[in-house]
């Protein structure tokens, strides 16, 4: 191994922020999921390499709306990639939905509708749902379907408490909240995330909880894969602290793939070889010494009382009024699901425009 995107691969899954099928094409093994978001899709639709193809899906889908035309097209451009990558593909919900648990039932029913039509069966596909109350409803709903589901969105231990009980495949913590990307004074720069970051204490607390819930239950939790980067010593703390998978977008696989493979700022601490991904609570081992402490305390909160949130409390029950109650009593995971929500809202209305503005075009 000569790079670290190589070593990073030997620690957890790496997965592909990117619809770009020469994203997956450059790395130097196959990756395994390939997830998305509303401007994830609204960038690719617009590229010129696939304008064939998006008018196409304007052509055949226009005359039921730009919604039925967005969803044809996000399932047309997983199908360029699903080639590429060796697990599942991944579309997000529509974030106008997120308060809405039939809606967002009925969205993922669309997605997977649209995917087996470009040829993408359930097991390769996985639908992103933010980590709400009534959203999170809906996963269980989809299980039932044999829809598989991540919970996105999501900065706080009780939000992954609900997504265990709602049976999601995946949970994507992001490692930074989304405004931090174009505002860095947002950002809590360090050399050593696993250790100062402060979104790595709430990470810990996740992994220890599923840990402690898979020994108390049998029931293999979550698989847990962080996103939202910004460096990539972030990354690379992901492969310390043994997450299961790391989402990763297009520039800082560059990175990682141009940065040699010997120890530096990015790799302080060699992290361990990944689990069994097939049941990887079951082969989950202990967690590594330096990082005992950093689940013992949670600086996004300003009146933590040392208690991780309870497993015994039923989030999903009354349509999520528990899960509800506990994210408006945490100021920092209300205000980044807000913000988050806001700007995926921000990415669906600018495909709106482009795919309503190409429906007027065809039919002048």
């Amino acid at each position: 191994m000569s790079t670290l995107i190589e070593i990073l691969e030997t620690q957890l899954n790496v997965d592909v922020d990117s619809m770009d099928p020469n994203v997956a094409k450059n790395l130097p093994f196959i990756p395994h999921n390939m997830t998305s978001n509303q401007f994830v899709v609204n960038e690719q639709m617009q590229a010129q390499e696939n304008r064939e193809l998006f008018l196409n899906a304007v052509k055949e889908y226009g005359d039921k709306g730009w919604e039925a035309v967005l969803d044809r097209i996000s399932a047309l451009l997983c199908a360029e990639n699903i080639g590429n990558i060796q697990g599942r593909v991944l579309l997000q919900t529509s974030p106008f939905h997120a308060y809405d648990t039939e809606k967002v039932v009925q969205h993922a029913r669309q997605y997977a509708v649209e995917l087996e039509k470009v040829g993408i069966t359930k097991d390769r596909l996985c639908i992103k749902i933010p980590a709400t109350g009534p959203a999170m409803n809906a996963c269980r709903i989809l299980l039932d379907e044999g829809i598989r589901t991540l919970g996105t969105s999501l900065f706080s231990v009780v939000q992954a408490i609900a997504a265990s009980q709602a049976g999601c495949l995946y949970i994507s913590p992001y490692f930074n909240e989304i405004p931090a990307h174009n505002d860095r004074s947002l950002w809590p720069a360090t050399e050593d995330p696993a250790l100062e970051h402060p979104m790595s204490h709430r990470l810990m607390q996740i992994l220890e909880t599923y840990k402690r819930l898979y020994k108390e239950t049998g029931k293999e939790q979550p698989m847990i894969k962080p996103a939202s980067f910004i460096s990539v010593q972030e990354v690379m703390a992901c492969g310390e602290m043994e997450m299961h998978h790391a989402t990763v977008g297009a520039r800082i696989l560059a990175e990682l793939s141009a940065l040699p493979a010997v120890p530096s700022a990015c790799t302080k601490i060699p992290g361990v070889p990944k689990v069994d991904m097939t049941r990887p609570y079951a082969n989950a081992r202990p967690t590594p010494a330096r990082l005992a402490e950093v689940a013992k305390s949670d600086p996004l909160s300003a009146d933590w009382d040392g208690k991780v949130a309870s497993t015994e409390i039923d989030y999903l029950a009354d349509n999520g009024a528990a899960l509800e109650r506990a994210v408006e009593a945490d100021p920092v995971t209300k205000r980044r699901l807000r913000d988050s929500l806001e700007v995926f809202k921000v990415g669906e209305l600018s495909s709106k425009a482009i795919i309503e503005s190409a429906i007027a075009e065809l039919a002048a």
